[in-house]
């Protein structure tokens, strides 16, 4: 794989895990051959392509396109011309490739749905970290991810400024509705979470679950579809305790809102849209030349 001097990386995942992911999304698409690519083109004949924004937003996935492009091909090369969560204009060139056409036509697409799917979510992250700019309430994504694909999505909230929630369960304990009721409440919930030793985060839907988590004793508290105002006097109650719990507030919270949720004094905001409703970004790959 022949690969121009990268950005930003792709730290904290898996190489083979991402290569992997990439694999089922060439096999998927390319299946058994590009029909249209071998009837058109004749064999050794050699591009030069652009990617280009057609619109603005963030980018994010540029050393993953790198590896769908040069994937098993060694006469591709790629040469990213930004770095990941650098912002692009309409109409401006971010990255070229040459090599074989053949091969380039194949993964176009592949690196295209990648490169507009997490440039969506960056661009939607970068847009409400600056909506409550000026506040110390940080931007957190959820577990509301397309399954399997978890890990690049939360690299793509990373790129966009925002902050990742525990990557599933095996990584954090948060003591939703469902556990609760189902331990017989709160306080019995967060006894029994205590043997593990680790952070403990509850959600809570009123003022009176709040008071029951604080007197749990609880690392983390989640205000979970409150209106503005109750969120304010739970914060309240919450520093009011003197103790040191971190609140995070999440549900019903959309851009038009995040910042009245700032302002109250959370801690952190939590938001599924980031990850399960981003909207893609348009770019487009262009053949500018025959090699």
């Amino acid at each position: 794989m022949k690969l121009s001097t990268m950005g930003a990386s792709l730290d904290r995942l898996n190489i083979y895990e991402i290569k992997g992911i990439i694999a089922a999304a060439l096999l998927e698409d390319i299946g058994s051959g590009d029909i249209t690519a071998q009837l058109t083109v004749s064999e050794g004949v050699e591009i030069q392509a652009e990617l280009i924004a057609m619109e603005e937003g963030i980018i994010a996935g540029l050393e993953l396109a790198a590896i769908t492009f040069t994937f098993d091909e060694e006469s591709v090369e790629f040469f990213p011309l930004l770095k990941d969560g650098e912002r692009v204009s309409c109409g401006q060139v971010f990255g070229r490739v040459q090599g074989s056409a053949r091969a380039i036509l194949a993964a176009e697409r592949v690196v295209l749905n990648f490169l507009q799917w997490l440039s969506g979510i960056a661009t939607l992250t970068a847009r409400y970290v600056k909506a409550v700019e000026g506040y110390p309430a940080k931007i957190y994504d959820t577990r509301k991810t397309t399954p399997c694909l978890r890990m690049l999505a939360k690299y793509a909230v990373r790129v966009g400024g925002g902050y990742n929630h525990r990557f599933g369960l095996y990584d954090g304990i948060l003591i939703k509705e469902n556990h609760i009721r189902a331990a017989g409440g709160i306080k019995e919930a967060v006894e029994r979470a205590s043997a593990a030793n680790m952070e403990i985060e509850v959600e809570t839907e009123t003022l009176d679950e709040v008071r029951e988590a604080v007197s749990a004793n609880v690392d983390i508290i989640m205000l979970d579809n409150m209106d503005i105002i109750t969120m304010k006097e739970a914060v309240n109650i919450i520093r009011e305790s003197k103790k040191r719990i971190l609140i995070e507030a999440s549900g019903g919270i959309n851009l038009e809102n995040v910042r009245d949720a700032a302002a109250t004094g959370v801690d952190r905001i939590s938001i599924g849209a980031l990850t399960h409703s981003p909207r893609a970004l348009d770019i487009s790959l262009e053949v500018t030349v025959q090699a």
